[in-house]
């Protein structure tokens, strides 16, 4: 009987400590554990002994599982784990209004090959050079849209 409680209270805590470490392996020795806990349970006193392990491993997983996700975010020392602010940028360059700037003179601001990015009214968007290779600097026009990137060409 010790060494299933042994093993329970080892899986459980393997399963906590894997919140502040985040290491799946902690998780998947944790749940190890448990499993051979149910499974010393069986060996030493029978079926009914490995369901009742059973179930108390999966109410004490639940536990925690609830406890990480609900009631830890609640605490000070949760809310200091959780990341909520935003830097408020971006990734990528906004998308073209395609009414606005077809037709327009474009610079290239990177090696198009094909891909790139281009300079329209001091405003880079992505773009995408249908006649091949075009080096930094060289004029464009705008001839098309392309999803979310312009289709630039040579004048």
């Amino acid at each position: 009987m010790t060494t299933i409680l042994l093993l329970f209270i080892v899986g459980i805590m393997l399963l906590a400590a894997d919140v502040f470490v985040s290491s799946f392996i902690m998780a998947a020795v944790g749940g190890v554990a448990l499993l051979a806990g149910c499974f010393v349970a069986y060996r030493d006193f029978g079926i009914l002994a490995a369901g009742l392990a059973g179930a108390a491993a999966v109410a004490l997983l639940g536990g925690a599982i609830y406890a990480e996700l609900v009631l830890l975010p609640k605490t000070r020392m949760g809310r200091g784990l959780v990341v909520e602010s935003t830097s408020g940028s971006s990734s990528q360059p906004p998308v073209a209004p395609s009414a606005a700037v077809i037709g327009r003179p474009a610079t290239a601001d990177t090696t198009l090959a094909p891909s790139g990015y281009v300079l329209v009214d001091g405003r880079r968007y992505e773009a995408f050079c249908r006649t091949g290779h075009v080096a930094r600097g060289e004029a464009l026009r705008v001839i098309g849209m392309d999803n979310f990137r312009l289709i630039v060409a040579k004048p």
